[in-house]
């Protein structure tokens, strides 16, 4: 992996992290065209491009990150223990159950499922929570049960929160920022055990690449989000579910072909 690959899947990893269209598949495809393997490197590099994204929360939400705000994250860790418990219990299965054909089945059921949902929200100031510090542990314990649809591959974590919270009657930016929230947590527990596991592949690995990767997942993450909440301000979510039912048939013929 040279400077220009590590740059091209930080700019990924920013951009789909948090967004419901999964970086799974996305990171899948770039690897493919830049003929990378998925190799121990490989691995150990996305986890420093995850933390990058991980910070990136930390620094647009950074208000949100104080004891004043104890209430609110004792939900986000309602939401947060159903990914956790059953994560670690079927560890083994979900990487079994890991292929090109599972992703992008899984990219076009969400799709599918982001226009169901937005075909019958109508989102209303008077019956939909616009701040998520009222949003009750009933309602964190649901959107921390669609997000354990995330352990299958294609899913999106983003999307499966995004469409928890939609359903319990948040609005569209108040689900997206809850998403945000809660992807500390996940992502954090998920690169701490990586960095773990793959800690001896950093010994002597190019400092150069990692740290490219790093700064630009990092970056590219604090504009995604951004963008994607002004987003929300006018527009809904059909023409993610439109993007990922023609991705995931993309990634079905692409695998079939190529």
């Amino acid at each position: 992996m040279n400077i220009f690959d590590a740059s091209i899947l930080g700019i990924i990893e920013g951009i789909t992290e948090f967004l419901p269209i999964s970086s799974t598949g996305h990171m899948i495809v770039a690897s493919k065209f830049l003929g990378l393997a998925q190799s121990d490197f490989t691995k150990a590099f996305e986890v420093i491009i995850q933390l990058g994204a991980i910070l990136a929360v930390l620094f647009s939400y950074k208000e949100e990150f104080t004891f004043k705000k104890v209430k609110l994250w004792t939900k986000i860790f309602v939401s947060f223990l159903p990914i956790a418990i059953i994560g670690f219990l079927l560890a083994k299965q979900i990487k079994e159950i890991f292929s090109v054909e599972i992703v992008a089945i899984m990219f076009i059921i969400g799709g599918v499922i982001f226009l169901i949902v937005e075909k019958f929200y109508k989102e209303d100031k008077d019956t939909h929570l616009d701040d998520i510090e009222k949003i009750s542990y009933k309602q964190a314990l649901f959107i921390g049960l669609a997000q354990v649809f995330a352990l299958i591959p294609g899913t999106s974590r983003a999307g499966s929160t995004i469409i928890g919270a939609m359903l319990v009657k948040l609005t569209r930016k108040a689900s997206a920022k809850y998403s945000f929230l809660l992807a500390f947590p996940v992502m954090l527990a998920v690169t701490a055990y990586d960095f773990l596991k793959h800690f001896h592949e950093f010994v002597g690995a190019r400092a150069d690449v990692l740290a490219i990767g790093f700064v630009i997942a990092f970056l590219v993450a604090l504009i995604s989000m951004k963008l994607f909440m002004k987003f929300l301000g006018k527009f809904t979510f059909v023409g993610f579910g439109v993007y990922r039912i023609i991705f995931g048939i993309f990634l079905l013929v692409f695998f079939q072909y190529f």
